[in-house]
């Protein structure tokens, strides 16, 4: 019998930001085209970027401030996902629907009241939401976006697999990553927004650098280009990548599939496939059989010594 996360395949589909869209029902179009085209060509799940709610900017107010604009993105966030929740059921394939503001009334202990979420739509009707815990200044500039952090990774269990969401910045905290050796995550998704060449570095070297600390699959993916009606002026600069780990029993380099960082690009944005992803292998290794792997390894033995 062969088990269902033998042939696993993940889509990422680096989103285009200005793409002139006129409504959210278009946006749901065109999200719709790009789980088909990549169920097409064999993919389990696709994954879009951190904030590829800005495409929504397009039709947005044209005299809205920065802290309007996040605001305004949350304001419709609910239909949003709303209007995605078919979209799983009809393509048999699950779906990373990036990130978006969401307005948050749980106990925030007086920390602000929207928070930068990621939803996964999966085709059994589960929506599972992660919730950004290490914010940039902008995100908690209270003349920029005024966003709250999470405080919790969650672990979801689908097709036999056990997948995690880290976003953006969070993937460059060694410290989660140490925390998650622990949990036996077969894939790490990264949607991320960066808008200089040094930012999407920081996200996929470490990215690539996660892989092989956890032994498992880490799937990349970011925004291209600039964002329509915003005020927001430098262009979005990113690509997509799964890494995987630097091991001779996978591969020397650690890269399944990748397409460089650019600023700009004709359409909705490329599609790149990583077909078939080795998590059997992946799981065997982490038991046993890596050529170098300390695993869920502790330092509360070690001290550090200034001299």
């Amino acid at each position: 019998m062969v088990d269902e996360f033998e042939r696993f395949s993940v889509a990422l589909w680096a989103t285009h930001v200005g793409t002139p869209i006129a409504s959210l029902q278009e946006w749901f179009a065109l999200v719709g085209q790009y789980m088909e085209r990549a169920a097409g060509e064999g993919a389990d799940l696709l994954v879009m970027p951190e904030l590829a709610a800005d495409q929504w900017l397009a039709f947005a107010p044209r005299d809205l401030t920065l802290r309007d604009e996040v605001a305004w993105l949350a304001d419709r966030s609910e239909a949003a996902i709303e209007g995605l929740r078919p979209l799983p059921g009809r393509y048999g394939i699950g779906l990373l629907a990036g990130t978006m503001p969401v307005a948050v009334t749980e106990g925030r202990n007086g920390a602000p009241p929207m928070v930068n979420r990621a939803h996964l739509l999966l085709p059994d009707g589960r929506v599972i939401s992660q919730d950004k815990l290490c914010l940039t200044p902008l995100e908690t500039n209270p003349d920029g976006w005024h966003l709250s952090g999470g405080d919790q990774i969650r672990i979801v269990g689908w097709r036999g697999l056990r997948l995690a969401i880290l976003v953006c910045l969070d993937i460059e905290l060694p410290v989660l990553s140490a925390r998650l050796a622990a949990h036996d995550v077969d894939i790490v998704l990264v949607p991320s927004m960066t808008l200089t060449l040094a930012g999407y570095h920081r996200v996929f070297s470490c990215a690539r650098a996660r892989a092989t600390e956890l032994l498992a699959a880490v799937a990349a993916v970011g925004c291209i280009g600039p964002v329509l009606a915003s005020t927001r002026h430098s262009p979005c600069v990113s690509g997509a990548a799964m890494y995987l780990p630097c091991d001779v029993n996978i591969g020397p380099r650690g890269v399944a599939v990748e397409i460089p960082p650019v600023d700009h690009c004709d359409d909705a944005g490329p599609l790149v496939l990583a077909h078939d992803l080795p998590i059997k292998r992946l799981r065997e290794l982490r038991c046993s059989g890596a050529e170098v792997w300390p695993g869920a390894w502790q330092d509360a033995h070690v001290s550090i010594v200034e001299l």
